[in-house]
């Protein structure tokens, strides 16, 4: 005897035209967390139906402010100033296929808080200063993959070693 509950109805095929719009999809994906354009252009390139209909929508959701440039700063700043230095928040920045410009603004805004993050950082992974060089060095080697300079490194590593 079979169970009823192991049969689940087919879902129907997916055709042009029926499911999300892109406007849609775009929606959703904004709806999540701030995209930049070319995220945007990337995750809905393969439902694209017709040319130049990605390039309307994205315009579109541009004119209405949905897609800004200046939120997806500030909202990646936000999520990563806690956990990460200026340069891996500037590296993402650059994936997001934000202008130059704007993520050299973002990445100056960073550099000042940079020494007292790191400072912070290193006191939540670390109980205290490393008795050798062994463990100095694994100290900067965290903080270095967390996309922390090296001057700031050494400041905090040697100035755990004063306190």
């Amino acid at each position: 005897m079979e169970n009823p509950v192991d049969h689940k109805p087919a879902k129907p095929a997916r055709r042009a035209g029926f499911g999300l719009s892109l406007k849609g999809r775009a929606l959703r994906y904004l709806a999540a967390r701030e995209h930049s354009r070319a995220e945007l252009e990337h995750k809905l390139a393969p439902h694209e139906e017709t040319p130049g209909q990605l390039a309307k929508v994205l315009d579109d959701l541009e004119a209405k402010d949905f897609i800004s440039e200046a939120r997806v700063v500030e909202s990646v700043i936000n999520r990563r100033a806690g956990r990460f230095g200026a340069a891996r928040i500037k590296h993402e920045l650059l994936t997001k296929g934000l202008s130059a410009e704007r993520v050299a603004g973002a990445v100056a805004s960073l550099k000042g808080s940079e020494l007292e993050r790191a400072r912070e950082i290193w006191r939540k992974k670390f109980e205290g200063p490393a008795p050798d060089a062994a463990g100095r060095a694994k100290q900067m080697r965290f903080l270095a993959a967390r996309g922390f300079g090296g001057e700031v490194i050494r400041r905090v590593v040697s100035q755990a070693d004063e306190d």
